[in-house]
């Protein structure tokens, strides 16, 4: 059987239960997931030479690694081959790109110093997003940066960010579309601290220092993320989710909610209704965490797909901006990046073919039996073909024929990297 009849086929049986998969494909054509950097060089970036600190560790030593920008944006340029649809790349800031005999550390850095991703973006069509780097640094000190009782340090890692929203405006200016620039710090105690408000306090007055200078918020998109615990701040973490929802809310920046950043028993999927309820506009750093947050490459899983499907049937698709996180390096890391993305669009187009309004009716009317009924069948409606025709439309490979292209890739190219 042909893509095309496979295709027509599942058209037909999706029609019959009111949904349209021609309209499904025009929507998900245009949403931008935004692909992470960091997972072609486990998060080393291109401003230091010392290991990952501050809570983050990449577990594996799986051959290939990116090791300069030029690998990097290769192996950026293998994956977007290979995932159809629109994108855009999430930076860190310690991938900035400095010139020959030229350095600025974190606290001074400026525009010019992403002008090749700039460039690299405008060629390709593609936004791009950004994170300020508050770890793997001798400024983290006691496992702490804005929140850290000693100014000079607070006062660093504030114009560190500071440094890192001019820098998401020149993108946005750049690449004509918003720029959402996220913050995310490491800051803890191993054990029972004897004072919870006062680190809270300063990372409170270091992120309206942070948000004091001018910028335009339809262009730079501010996000707080939050985290349960990290490795060395395992009884306490400054930004707890409590912290971070109502910081967002008092100070009208966006929540981020990293689906690895909470207790076990919860699930960001639950959280999306209740965040849309009070903001204009949420993010989400999409992941798969294993018992922790331990960032392995997102499956198409249960939890994956209830993600998308409260996007979707909250018609939140324009509010809730989608950047992925993960960096495994026990694997191939351009096949990591292309299942992840590939998995979330799956995902996504899952969200897009189901009939909410239908169950949202049942629901309402109490008929709970036939809802579980048509929620199970729905699970072997033929998606793969839909999917498949996604593919085959945007010029990405079919099925898993993408990964002969990786290993192709990894046979020339990151097999010689040493």
């Amino acid at each position: 059987m042909t893509l095309e009849t496979r295709f027509l086929d599942a058209y037909e049986q999706y029609r019959a239960i009111g949904v349209d998969p021609v309209h499904a494909l025009d929507v998900l054509q245009r949403y931008a997931i935004s692909m992470h950097c960091w997972q072609g060089d486990d998060v080393t970036g291109f401003d230091h030479d010392g290991p990952l600190t501050g809570g983050i560790q990449a577990t594996g030593n799986y051959p290939g690694k990116a090791r300069t920008p030029e690998e990097l944006m290769a192996d950026i340029d293998l994956v977007f081959s290979l995932v159809p649809g629109k994108h855009k790349l999430n930076l860190h800031a310690n991938y900035a790109i400095f010139e020959e005999g030229e350095f600025a550390d974190r606290d001074a850095l400026k525009p010019r110093h992403f002008a090749k991703w700039v460039s690299f973006a405008k060629e390709r069509g593609i936004g791009l997003d950004f994170n300020p780097t508050l770890f793997s640094h001798d400024m983290v000190k006691d496992n702490l940066t804005l929140s850290h009782p000693d100014e000079t340090v607070r006062a660093f890692w504030v114009r560190h960010c500071q440094c890192c929203i001019r820098i998401a405006q020149y993108f946005a200016e750049e690449l004509g579309q918003p720029c959402v620039m996220n913050i995310w710090i490491p800051d803890g105690y191993k054990d029972i601290p004897a004072d919870r408000l006062g680190p809270r306090a300063r990372f409170a007055q270091s992120l309206d220092e942070i948000l004091s200078i001018p910028y335009d918020r339809t262009k730079v998109l501010v996000s707080l993320e939050s985290k349960v615990f990290g490795i060395g701040m395992e009884s306490y973490t400054v930004g707890s989710s409590e912290f971070t929802v109502n910081y967002a809310a008092a100070r009208k920046i966006l929540p981020l909610m990293d689906n690895g950043h909470y207790h076990p028993t919860e699930v960001v999927s639950d959280k999306i209704s209740s965040m849309l309820l009070f903001f204009d506009q949420i993010a989400l750093h999409v992941t798969r965490p294993v018992r922790w947050d331990s960032d392995h490459v997102v499956l198409f899983d249960d939890e994956t797909r209830e993600l998308a499907k409260e996007i979707v049937r909250n018609d939140a698709l324009d509010r809730v901006k989608v950047g992925l996180d993960f960096f495994d390096a026990s694997i191939n890391r351009v096949a990591a990046w292309t299942i992840g993305m590939r998995n979330f669009q799956k995902a996504l187009l899952y969200a897009l073919l189901t009939p909410h309004e239908l169950l949202k009716r049942l629901q309402e009317e109490n008929r709970f039996t036939e809802l579980m009924m048509r929620q199970e069948e729905l699970k072997t409606y033929p998606f793969g073909a839909v999917w498949d025709q996604f593919c085959a439309q945007n010029g990405a490979p079919v099925g898993e024929a993408w990964y002969d292209v990786v290993k192709t890739y990894e046979e020339e190219v990151l097999s010689k990297r040493c």
